[in-house]
């Protein structure tokens, strides 16, 4: 196995010069598709996943291999779904998963942008909500010391 577990590693003796060598096999995996809001298809790009990531972090103390760790998790969640096409509501919502857990502020940054905030009040609300979530959670530890 390779060190990701994406790939064994064989290795072989060529039957004629007996010269030992390593290969590499992986599944080979079908491209994934995202099906936008208008229905449009296009091939999914890590890139453009990352990118988006990254904005939503930009000036906030998240380091680089953290982003880089929560894009690859999304990926493979999505790989391990297997499916062919994926919606964007599906990436978005993953997204938003890891950035509540990464950084409030990122998350809020991004859920303005994939949700179309169209005003504060909208804002405010997802900040409410958050907060109100973040207050349950440290309920229930107390409960349980």
């Amino acid at each position: 196995m390779s060190k990701d577990g994406s790939a064994i590693r064989r290795r072989r003796e060529c039957l004629k010069c007996n010269h030992r060598f390593t290969t590499y096999e992986a599944l080979e995996q079908a491209p994934l598709a995202v099906v936008k809001r208008d229905g449009r298809r296009e091939d999914f790009k890590r890139d453009k996943l990352f990118r988006g990531v990254v904005k939503a972090c930009e000036k906030r103390p998240v380091p680089m291999d953290v982003i880089d760790k929560a894009v690859e998790e999304i990926i493979l969640e999505l790989q391990s779904d297997n499916v062919r096409e994926v919606p964007t509501s599906t990436i978005g919502n993953k997204v938003m998963t890891a950035l509540r857990v990464i950084d409030p502020v990122a998350y809020v940054r991004y859920a303005s942008v994939y949700r179309q905030f169209k005003d504060v009040g909208e804002f405010i609300n997802e900040i409410e909500s958050m907060e109100r979530n973040i207050r349950r959670r440290s309920e229930q530890q107390d409960l349980f010391k």
